[in-house]
């Protein structure tokens, strides 16, 4: 009896074994690594989930975790394995004042596009919303407003989730904070979340967008670090663009909520500050055309074919005291010239004591930078693809010898001595996690973490 043909005689599940299903299923957004399932699974409840794990674990049977599809670096693959697409659980709401409940499969556009119609929004958004809910909260979640607020995973209230042994758990900070905690950023080890209560605030109505210019990378970054600690802007994020000659400027984008009758004072936000004046853009949008303001680059990169191209990016998260020298070393890298004609390098502050999830690694120090290397490959050119990914490994080494980490969302290959030393001594408490809610092992092999 083949293995879909059990699930159905055991449990009524129907598994998808179709052979372009598999295909799709054996790749991701970075098309770079590629692990062919046995079959795919659309659960539809909680309880399709845990039948399937009580299924696969006792036959360590690996199973991934699939939203959007937006993993990197085959995170969300199960080679050999079963995949579940948790697309059908999208289901959104109520939408109450200050709180949501999405279920797992749901894109973040569709949580706004449900939310936005009440005045509210989450706190914080990353800055692509074709990523699924489930996903963005195993890994944490950065946006531009998390200096303010924290991670995206930080605004949840509650989950509801199916742990690797099979069992439906309902947990928060109250109730099983252990669990909670262990899945909040804890890429997908211990359950698989099927939904989560999520905290709201008021949108609002628009946005004031001032993109700052710097010649020099020190005052760029000294701003960026005055602007999250004084809070002065509700959004903060920036980016390293060429100039001419081989040279750098950087970019600072700040940006200020209005609600359309009283403009922000301009004066009085950019004051003291080190940008060249000259240079200032300034523009006025709704919220949500801001929120989505990278729909438009999503179009345009699937109508030119790059979106389906290698994508090999990095993220790192520098400490304050030496993240000028890492953007420095790396930018000036020959491996990452690239950058400078089909890519894109996002530096921007966060708060160390805003992020809450205890699992989600960081420098050390209060302020802290993502530096974000969004490369694209030409396809079918494997050699390039290994060779951007060899870079990714030496830029890592090199900050990691700096005291940085990785936002483990990367195209990067990492050791079973990189992980230990990336969650330090949080390292055994996880692993215990993972063996009494995971007994056998079957979650997220896609991670390449090993316990």
């Amino acid at each position: 009896m083949t293995l879909a043909h059990e699930l159905t005689a055991r449990f009524g599940l129907a598994l998808d074994t179709r052979p372009e299903t598999l295909a799709a299923c054996a790749q991701d957004f970075g098309h770079i690594v590629r692990e062919t399932p046995l079959g795919v699974l659309r659960p539809r409840s909680a309880a399709e989930i845990g039948q399937l794990l009580e299924f696969a674990g006792p036959r360590g049977i690996p199973v991934g975790v699939r939203g959007g599809g937006h993993s990197l670096y085959g995170q969300g693959q199960a080679g050999g394995g079963i995949v579940l697409d948790l697309r059908a659980l999208n289901r959104i709401g109520p939408v109450t004042d200050d709180q949501v409940t999405v279920q797992a499969g749901a894109l973040w556009r569709e949580v706004l596009a449900a939310t936005l119609p009440y005045g509210r929004t989450p706190p914080v958004l990353t800055d692509y919303l074709g990523a699924a809910v489930g996903g963005v909260l195993s890994s944490g979640g950065l946006g531009g407003a998390g200096h303010r607020h924290g991670l995206v995973a930080d605004q949840v209230l509650e989950l509801e989730v199916v742990t690797g042994a099979g069992e439906h758990r309902v947990c928060s900070p109250g109730r099983d904070p252990e669990l909670f905690h262990a899945v909040l950023a804890g890429l997908g080890q211990c359950a698989v979340i099927v939904s989560a209560r999520l905290r709201l605030v008021r949108a609002p109505a628009r946005v004031r967008r001032y993109c700052l210019y710097y010649a020099d990378l020190t005052r760029c970054l000294a701003d960026q670090r005055r602007l999250a600690e004084e809070q002065r802007f509700a959004y903060l994020e920036g980016q390293v663009r060429p100039a001419d000659d081989e040279g750098r400027r950087y970019m600072t984008e700040a940006v200020a909520p209005h609600d359309g009758f009283r403009p922000p004072d301009d004066a009085a936000l950019l004051d003291g500050l080190a940008h060249d004046p000259a240079a200032v853009e300034t523009e006025d949008l709704a919220y949500g055309e801001f929120a989505h303001r990278v729909d438009t680059d999503e179009e345009v990169l699937r109508e030119t074919g790059e979106w389906l191209h290698p994508h090999p990016w990095l993220n790192l998260l520098l400490p304050h005291d030496n993240a000028e020298s890492v953007v420095r070393a790396v930018v000036a890298d020959p491996a990452f010239r690239d950058l400078r004609d089909r890519g894109l390098a996002l530096l921007y502050p966060l708060l160390s004591s805003r992020l809450r999830a205890p699992l989600f690694s960081r420098p050390s120090g209060e302020v802290f930078y993502l530096f974000a290397l969004l490369r694209t490959a030409e396809p079918d050119r494997p050699e390039t693809v290994a060779a951007m990914v060899a870079a990714n490994r030496a830029a890592y080494r090199l900050a990691r010898s700096r005291g940085a980490v990785a936002y483990p969302v990367n195209a990067l290959p990492m050791t079973d001595a990189d992980w230990r030393d990336h969650y330090g001594g949080r390292w055994a408490a996880f692993a215990d996690a993972k063996r009494r809610h995971d007994p056998h092992l079957v979650l997220g092999r896609g991670h390449g973490l090993r316990f």
